[in-house]
């Protein structure tokens, strides 16, 4: 399971370390795509085949269906976690998550999410707010 935060530095190669706790979870070859909320995903191959399967299974007559489609597989590249525990990030998905110098990345169970540092932690004060009505919402689910 991938949890935790980590700050880390995006080098002018457009690279980016991986915590040792993710590599081991992840292997040697992720998919990164867009992500919600102006972030970026990362997936395993395993979680990525069956994010893909689900995804490639929605109703394609549906505007909405069509466009997450679109949005998470053609945005999607595979990349190879180098010898240093490093992957690319292109120029593409840099520009859609606004990356800079400093970056976080984020365990949330099966995938790892990069965040420009500043969005970040302007996401975070937010949700962190909202803690109380979250926890009564997942109550009524009873999940929590």
């Amino acid at each position: 399971m991938l949890i935790g935060e980590y700050l880390h530095t995006l080098d002018g190669k457009k690279r980016i370390s991986l915590p040792a706790k993710f590599r081991k979870e992840v292997g040697r070859k992720v998919v990164v795509t867009r992500g919600l909320d102006t972030c970026l995903f990362m997936f395993s191959l395993k979680s990525w085949e069956k994010i893909a399967e689900k995804v490639s299974n929605l109703p394609v007559g549906q505007a909405d269906t069509r466009g997450m489609s679109r949005f998470l597989l053609a945005g999607a590249v595979e990349t190879e976690v180098d010898g240093a525990g490093r992957i690319l990030i292109p120029e593409y998905l840099k520009e859609f998550a606004d990356l800079k110098s400093r970056v976080v990345l984020a365990g949330v169970s099966d995938r790892v999410e990069i965040w420009n540092e500043k969005t970040w932690e302007e996401y975070k004060r937010r949700i962190e707010k909202g803690a109380d009505q979250m926890a009564q919402t997942l109550g009524d689910l009873g999940i929590l």
